[in-house]
């Protein structure tokens, strides 16, 4: 469900609860080290795209994170891949140049990229890391195996997942801080499955 749609801009209901969750759970000044590095992860994929000569359409945000969509045609595998590999990349220099210019100082903001950017290589669509996966074997053997290995990694890997953190929460005395990741991690298994990415509106 999006609970925001400016045309160019969709923000999903998910990600306004997740946000909140957040907010009661770790506090305004984490959430807001957090935007920044999805700030960061986002400028790369933008800058990627346009150096790959594409415009952006529209940008759907959700609670696995933004997805831009392109206008003016469909990318080639490789150019696509260079794009979607962008964010983690963008990521990962970031937290590089941090711990090279401040050290200990920055170690929150270094650990919220190192964590985004390891996040989003997970094989899960629509995650960086199952995009990636789809386009590799789509482009080794068609479209239609990388739909396939797409689906059957992504759904397995997010209900193995789900029941990993269902297993730590009750380790954890039962703290429900991370329930709406188990909830879009579910909804994700059950998009695959069915065949719906979008299977829960998240």
């Amino acid at each position: 469900m999006w609970l925001w749609d400016r045309g160019t801009l969709q923000i999903s209901g998910g990600f306004w609860l997740l946000t909140a969750w957040f907010v009661l759970a770790n506090g305004v000044d984490l959430l807001a080290v957090v935007l920044a590095a999805a700030g960061t992860h986002e400028l790369g994929h933008y800058l990627a795209l346009r150096a790959c000569g594409a415009g952006i359409s529209r940008v759907r945000i959700s609670v696995f994170g933004a997805v831009m969509e392109t206008a003016g045609g469909p990318l080639s595998y490789r150019r696509e891949l260079v794009t979607v590999l962008a964010g983690p990349a963008a990521n990962l220099l970031c937290a590089l140049a941090m711990v090279v210019a401040g050290g200990e100082r920055w170690s929150i903001p270094v650990g919220a990229n190192l964590v985004l950017c390891s996040f989003n290589l997970l094989p899960i669509r629509p995650l960086d890391g199952g995009r990636t996966l789809e386009l590799l074997v789509s482009w080794a053997a068609g479209p239609a195996a990388g739909e396939w290995a797409a689906r059957c990694v992504g759904g397995c890997t997010a209900l193995a997942l789900a029941a990993g953190i269902v297993f730590l929460m009750h380790c954890s005395g039962g703290s429900l801080w991370l329930l709406p990741a188990v909830i879009g991690l579910l909804g994700t298994a059950a998009g695959e499955i069915v065949g719906n990415s979008d299977f829960l509106g998240a």
